[in-house]
């Protein structure tokens, strides 16, 4: 349990002696207050409000009501001081014993802290990429399915029970002129207009030809070649690397979907024109003069009505299948719907919504999560073409490229899951390539996972060199953490839970990497100082080097740093896991500054 968390207990416990000795009236047992870290450190480790939120019901001054909230917290063994400040702020001092709590919290838990049961939440369906299969995904498809993974393990976190859906726009135009094109090209002709003429074509032609000809027979069955098409688009092309296909390109980002939803089965198996005569049975469909079947706008919804079958009545466009995909999704029980879309959709959710409320779901159960756009660049310079396909830039090619540079398979997802999830869905995004290639702290993907690295290092060079294996914290140890850094960063571990709740109420798993940065550079400034002031986490050159100097060595804080550095590293690696971002436990070590000596006391941070 944080701090913050055991201070409200006492706040609560304090309001309910008060309400019962008459001192306070029993609407104050349902005060909502707020528990936060001040900003000044001087002003104590927390701070609340509770007296001011309370002064119009108690018909009481706030600093009256202060008063005697503190005179009860005062009594509580792990509260220190509590001040009266301002106009009835309480600022609150805790004893060191109250921050050693988490780290028995964190040694139970285990990978699991932070993270509610399993099941507790709500069955949520959570539908994201679902780019159309007419070409490979690009770079700016990776911001959907990263932000929607990144939503989707918040989710679960929190104990909901998240149901992942790739909705595949395998119907309609689009797929046709996929299908033309690829039979242009299997001839050797340009491509039909409007159609595909982009490198990858080729591909999926040479390989049709090479594996099903007779889908591009004139007498094969209607159809036939389009689904070839898809399917190829979604498994790849074996042994093509710039056609490895969408469901690897996914799981090469470490995303999996639980189903893959077919737009042409709504048609072929009558959901659409089922789901509209539920529509027209309530009134919401209109026939237009020229002939055309329209969704009819609610007040204030939406600007106009919404063709849903085109005059020739017999061509529905794409809204007559989302309507048909979202009553299907209605009909499977879900509590709520998310949907993941890009910004130039937000004149599509008026429509969607309304057409969603017919079909009986209440309408504050169905969000779309709407995320800006992404610019590539290359040293600061906007990148506009790709180097294996031309005018496309592919996911492949960027992380591939970044895989090489690091010498490691998987830097490039790292790096665009980090890119993708350090600014909130409605900011726009520029990933610079030439950074994300970076093997040092220059490269905030790098300083991230260092960060994890080095507290593994510190507990492996513990048991290495010194013989010494992570304890649990008992009371004896605990009372060997006093450092103000060591409880400052105790008190941000018992915020973690809190963190991830805020990420997943959200849909902002951007908090959860904030939280990690901060984490960071707290042990980086509490590493650095120790070193100035001779109190280094293990024994350094300085002491080891002296006869006896184990007489010298407090024993005792080394075993409560390593138990606290394990509650770090616990927590920073769950974090990780969070935003899908690998946790390495060994890296190599960036280089020295300019004029710093390493030795070896450094192997405290991590060594390859």
């Amino acid at each position: 349990m944080g701090v913050e968390e055991q201070l409200r207990q006492a706040i609560q416990s304090a309001l309910e002696q008060l309400a019962a000795s008459g001192r306070l009236p029993t609407d104050a047992l349902h005060a909502v207050f707020t528990v936060e870290r001040p900003k000044a450190a001087d002003h104590g480790h927390l701070a609340t409000n509770v007296a001011m939120t309370l002064a119009k019901a108690a018909k009481k001054p706030p600093r009256e009501i202060a008063t005697l909230i503190q005179s009860i917290l005062q009594t509580e063994p792990l509260i220190e001081k509590v001040d009266i400040a301002g106009p009835g702020f309480l600022n609150v001092r805790l004893r060191p014993a109250a921050f050693h709590q988490v780290v028995a919290d964190i040694e139970l838990a285990g990978a699991a802290f932070g993270r509610a049961l399993a099941g507790s939440g709500e069955r949520v369906l959570l539908e994201f990429v679902s780019a159309n299969p007419t070409g490979p995904l690009l770079i700016s498809h990776g911001r959907n399915a990263i932000y929607g993974d990144g939503v989707g393990r918040v989710l679960e976190a929190c104990g909901h029970r998240v149901t992942r859906e790739y909705y595949i726009n395998d119907f309609g135009n689009q797929v046709r002129l996929l299908a033309e094109s690829v039979r242009a090209s299997a001839k050797g002709l340009p491509p039909p207009e409007g159609g595909y003429g982009a490198a990858y074509v080729k591909i999926l032609a040479d390989w049709i030809v090479a594996h099903a000809p007779h889908a591009l027979e004139d007498d094969a069955p209607e159809g036939l070649l389009s689904r070839f098409c898809i399917s190829r688009m979604l498994e790849g092309v074996p042994g093509s690397e710039e056609l490895l296909g969408i469901r690897n390109t996914l799981a090469a980002l470490g995303i999996y979907f639980d189903n893959w939803y077919s737009e042409e089965s709504l048609h072929r198996w009558g959901r659409v024109e089922a789901s509209l005569a539920v529509l027209r049975e309530k009134g919401c469909l209109v026939d237009l003069d020229d002939g055309a079947l329209a969704f009819r706008a609610a007040e204030g919804e939406d600007d106009k009505d919404r063709v849903i079958r085109k005059n020739d009545g017999k061509t529905f466009t794409y809204f007559a299948s989302d309507i048909a995909y979202h009553a299907d999704k209605v009909g499977r029980g879900y509590d709520r719907l998310i949907n993941v879309l890009g910004a130039d959709h937000h004149g599509y959710v008026a429509r969607l919504r309304g057409a969603i409320e017919q079909f009986g779901f209440p309408q504050d159960h169905f969000e779309v999560l709407l995320y800006q756009l992404v610019s590539l660049l290359r040293d600061g310079q906007p990148v506009k073409m790709g180097k294996r396909l031309g005018n496309l830039i592919t996911i492949e090619e960027v992380t591939d490229e970044i895989d090489a540079a690091a010498g490691r398979k998987g830097a490039g997802a790292d790096a665009l899951r980090y890119y993708y999830l350090s600014r909130r869905n409605e900011s726009p995004i520029e990933l610079d390539i030439e950074v994300a290639k970076k093997q040092n702290l220059d490269n905030p993907v790098f300083y991230l996972q260092y960060g994890h690295a080095r507290l593994c290092a510190i507990l492996r060079r513990a048991e290495t060199v010194f013989g010494l294996h992570v304890p649990r914290l008992t009371p004896q140890l605990a009372a060997r953490l006093v450092h103000p850094d060591e409880l400052a960063m105790l008190q941000q571990l018992g915020s973690f839970p809190r963190i991830v709740q805020d990420a997943a109420r959200e849909r902002a798993p951007h908090k959860t990497l904030f939280f990690l940065q901060e984490l960071s550079q707290q042990f980086q400034s509490y590493f650095t100082r120790l070193k100035v002031e001779h109190d280094a986490i293990l024994p350094q050159s300085w002491l080891t080097s002296e006869q006896g100097w184990e007489a010298k060595w407090d024993r005792d804080k080394t075993l409560a740093r390593l138990a606290w550095v394990n509650a770090i590293r616990t927590v920073y690696a769950a974090g990780l896991g969070l935003l899908g971002i690998s946790a390495p436990q060994r890296m190599d070590r960036p280089p020295a500054p300019e004029g710093v000596q390493e030795t070896d006391d450094e192997l405290d941070a991590p060594a390859s």
